[in-house]
């Protein structure tokens, strides 16, 4: 370990900052180093402090709950105001400037992407922009008929074009006929001109052109269409073998497509050390100055990606149009629960994790705010830095200060660092009002997440009751409460038209006709963003946002008044006895794979997110929170006698031998049921369970980094 003003840093992360991170910033590794001391001191006891806070309202309404089972909602609500856990309802306005478009008024699709994984981290980066065909192509988004044929197949090929073409007759109508009827585009300073059978037409509506790339001498050009702030570029290119079939020598159908993406340090990765949080780090850096770089092997051949530049067209005045290549990206650091020994202080402490992820953070911004690197990600000068598991309004105070202390130490201009605020917890949620108020000049983001969101709620009603089956929360008064006044808080705070409103995962990256089937309902009900688990899904889910006037909907949405927060105090608690034996085995097995199928991959491989197959074989994408309610779930079971211990080790055994039959051809997969006793992994799945009544917030982290590093250790 180094040592730098009185700190023991990992040997790694040293390297980094002093190579990397400070090699073309004005600020030396010293100063660095004093500057993170000074803030582990002024905020690791006051986090420590909000920490213990935490703990006593939840002994406080374990006791309540002891003493009155789930109790009526006004009873209920009484004591959590006498508690001061329930707050007055606040009505705040926010003023934030320096917001970027990205963020104030266009709505679409945000990615999630682990900082790990360099090559993930640049596709999602380079997801700004996807290709409409490659996305009908290869996904169920259209039926396919029987097998495909080798390399490109001229059916499918067919398929797609006449989607395409039907989207684009629904979205940018023609003035006269059909895009499937059209010859040839033509495109300049005097509009769109269509070519078809019986003569030339335009767009119906004119204003839907927003530029064009001049047709060269092979025939190659595009046209770029805009609408709901979005754009489209259809790709002339008669050259290619796609372009050569079709009528109009179209090539591909480009969407803008992940307008945002979080480039995340916290719960889709597995960074348990210093190395780990180096890799995570050099990511966020690499992105922000534009070096980041991964080779990989494909096909037998080495693919090099970087991120993408701008993309150049001809306005319809004339004059040169740059619009963004890259998605604007932002970054989600860890919550304040959770300390590193990726840097330890003189008397050995681990520093506070949030602390050191902000500075680090905020330095790597340096790079984007004085233009050192080749591309831009904010063109208003902010950086915006999302955080997660925050409870109450006294947490987001505290972490406002932390970034103003930040700002104070590099020289930034105030509210320079913007705030993202996960409503992933029971106290957040019901104080919504007051949070936003506590950072009214620099919050750019609420979100809401089913998984996160309920495995709170079950740790907070932990002894009130045994909770419903995982599936049946989705129908509960409080979840649909809470998803609605997420929306209507934001919306009177002043959201609209500054700040973006959020909603959760599409868990199937498989299932893309579902997805466009049922994710539209995250744009009709006002949010101009809703996270997607890849690129490709950002592109068919930016479809709903080309359909949808975002803004319009907010403003409808406006009118009919904040959702009743009472309603969030119905709590879930399910009737045991209406459960057959079945019932209780199915939701058992299928919570136990689930913690099994995940945690394998975060303590035995060290990876944060992934596809992980469900009990039926489904892939889902998953991260810490689905960890958090399954493991939550079946703890509540386990202390209201729902199961007993012997049938949750017995079925986790089982199912053990089930997710290590679904990962029998993962290279460097640790398998489980050989040796139960010796594996890692399926410790840390138990113990999950069995300390999940206890585990502050139901939190996965602390345990899951004990069996990771232990994991490290023994390899």
């Amino acid at each position: 370990m180094a040592d730098s003003s009185g700190l023991q840093v990992d040997p790694h992360l040293a390297a980094f900052v002093e190579d990397e991170l400070l090699s073309d910033v004005d600020l030396s590794a010293a100063d660095f180093w004093a500057t993170l001391a000074r803030l582990q001191e002024r905020f690791a006891p006051r986090i420590a402090a909000l920490l213990e806070k935490r703990d006593e309202f939840q002994a406080r309404i374990d006791d309540w709950h002891r003493a009155n089972g789930a109790g009526s909602v006004e009873d209920y609500e009484t004591f959590l105001t006498d508690l001061g856990y329930l707050l007055p309802d606040a009505s705040p306005t926010i003023d934030v400037d320096r917001v970027d478009p990205e963020i104030s008024e266009i709505a679409g699709p945000q990615l999630v992407v682990p900082a790990t994984v360099p090559r993930y981290a640049l596709n999602a980066a380079n997801a700004r922009w996807g290709s409409l065909y490659d996305a009908l192509y290869g996904t169920d988004a259209l039926p396919q008929d029987g097998e495909l044929a080798p390399g490109y197949d001229e059916r499918r090929g067919a398929q797609v074009i006449a989607g395409a073409d039907e989207l684009l007759d629904e979205l940018f109508p023609l003035a006269r006929g059909s895009h499937a009827g059209v010859s040839a585009y033509r495109a300049g300073t005097d509009g769109l001109v269509a070519e078809t059978g019986t003569g030339t037409t335009g767009l119906a509506d004119p204003a839907q052109y927003a530029g064009f790339r001049a047709v060269d001498d092979q025939g190659r050009g595009a046209v770029l269409l805009t609408r709901n702030g979005l754009h489209l570029e259809i790709t002339v290119d008669p050259t290619t073998q796609v372009g050569a079939q079709h009528h109009a020598g179209v090539s591909d159908v480009v969407l803008e497509s992940a307008v945002t993406t979080i480039v995340d340090l916290e719960d889709s990765v597995a960074t348990v050390d210093g190395e780990d949080k180096t890799l995570a780090y050099r990511t966020w850096l690499g992105l922000l100055t534009g070096n980041l770089v991964s080779e990989f092997e494909k096909g037998g051949r080495t693919v090099t990606r970087r991120v993408h530049p701008d993309r150049s067209y001809t306005a319809p005045d004339g004059s040169e149009l740059t619009l963004p290549g890259r998605s604007l990206m932002l970054v989600r650091n860890c919550g304040h629960h959770m300390t590193t020994n990726a840097v330890r202080t003189a008397d050995g402490q681990e520093v506070a994790e949030g602390v050191l992820d902000l500075l680090v953070s905020a330095v790597a911004g340096l790079y984007d705010l004085q233009d050192k690197g080749p591309h831009t990600n904010s063109r208003a000068g902010s950086v915006y830095i999302v955080k997660p598991k925050q409870h109450g309004p006294e947490e987001v105070a505290l972490t406002v200060e932390m970034f103003g202390a930040v700002e104070e130490e590099l020289g930034l201009a105030p509210n320079t660092l913007k705030i993202g605020i996960m409503d992933e917890e029971k106290r957040t949620t019901a104080n919504l009002g007051a949070c936003i108020a506590e950072a009214a000049q620099r919050v750019i983001f609420v979100n809401t997440g089913f998984l996160d969101r309920t495995g709170d709620e079950i740790h907070t009603c932990f002894r009130a009751g045994p909770v419903q089956r995982k599936g049946d929360m989705k129908a509960t008064t409080w979840l649909q409460t809470y998803e609605d006044r997420n929306v209507d808080v934001a919306l009177a705070a002043g959201f609209s038209h500054t700040a973006q409103i959020g909603k959760g995962m599409w868990a199937k990256p498989a299932a893309m006709a579902a997805m466009l089937e049922e994710k539209i309902g995250h744009p009709r009900a006002g949010a101009n963003c809703a996270w997607v688990p890849s690129p490709t899904a950002a592109t068919l889910h930016a479809l709903h946002y080309l359909r949808v006037d975002v803004h319009g909907e907010q403003s409808r949405i406006s009118s009919r008044g904040i959702a009743d927060r009472r309603r969030l105090l119905e709590l879930p608690i399910g009737e045991p006895s209406t459960l057959t034996a079945a019932d209780i085995t199915h939701e058992l097995e299928t919570n136990s794979q689930s913690i099994l199928g995940y945690v394998v991959r975060w303590v035995g491989m060290g990876i944060g997110c992934s596809t992980v197959p469900d009990l039926e074989g489904v892939g889902l994408m998953e991260d810490r929170a689905t960890l958090r309610i399954s493991s939550q779930l079946i703890a509540n079971w386990l202390a209201h006698g729902v199961v007993d211990e012997q049938t949750v080790r017995d079925t986790f055994a089982r199912m053990a031998a089930v997710v290590d039959d679904q990962n029998a051809g993962e290279p460097g997969y640790p398998p489980m049921a050989k040796d139960l006793d010796g594996s890692e992994s399926f410790q840390a799945a138990l113990e999950l369970v069995f300390t999940g009544a206890t585990e502050p917030n139901g939190y996965t982290e602390r345990t899951l980094t004990r069996w990771r590093q232990r994991a490290k250790t023994n390899a």
